[in-house]
């Protein structure tokens, strides 16, 4: 049965590098997988994505900011995510929702009840199946995107944005610990593909 995998976190926390590997594992077990992300996933979408990142012109203002994110998600939606699961592909997305609660959200100080009204207009009842949030201090997080090279929009802003972040992301893990699983990202790459190895393992237990 295909499955909707969403992968979570704040900068630099390995997202995309978690993805390859839940990919590539559920690969050896003969499943196929479609690898997406967000703000993203389609031509459009993409487009949406360099807006929102882009650190030149005008800025969107935080309402502005929500509402493209919503946008690029209703066309991930209807061009990717849902065409996939009906096919009975997993869909592993790095980022999803849960990021827009984090980010316009706990972050930008968004109201819940606007984003939650969002959610159900774009979504219907599509939730992911499993939410992983790669958790680590903001710092470390920063450390490594700034070792990546330039910086876009999200990447500079200060300390206190990122620590809000990672509170949104963590108060929705503990409100939902059936959905949730929250891994230390700040551990070596072997004990963090360890911990990514026993949540796939679960998933099969379920079933």
């Amino acid at each position: 049965m295909a499955r909707f995998i969403t992968i979570e976190g704040g900068e630099g926390a390995g997202k995309s590098t978690a993805q390859r590997f839940i990919a590539d594992r559920l690969a050896e077990r003969g499943i196929t997988t479609v690898q997406t992300r967000e703000p993203g996933g389609t031509p459009l979408a993409e487009a949406i994505r360099q807006t929102l990142l882009s650190v030149d012109g005008e800025a969107p203002v935080e309402m502005t900011e929500l509402l493209l994110v919503f946008a690029a998600r209703a066309q991930h939606l209807a061009k990717v995510i849902e065409p996939a699961l009906l096919r009975g592909d997993w869909v592993l997305s790095d980022r999803f929702t849960d990021a827009t609660y984090a980010y316009q959200g706990a972050a930008r100080g968004l109201s819940t009840a606007t984003i939650l009204h969002l959610e159900q207009l774009v979504q219907g009842g599509r939730q992911p199946d499993k939410v992983l949030i790669l958790d680590l201090p903001p710092e470390i997080g920063m450390a490594r995107a700034r070792s990546r090279g330039e910086l876009d929009r999200f990447e500079r802003e200060d300390h206190d944005f990122y620590e809000r972040v990672r509170a949104g992301y963590l108060m929705r893990a503990k409100a939902m610990p059936e959905r949730y699983s929250v891994i230390d990202a700040g551990q070596a790459l072997p004990q963090v593909e360890s911990a990514l190895s026993a949540e796939i393992e679960a998933w099969f237990d379920e079933r």
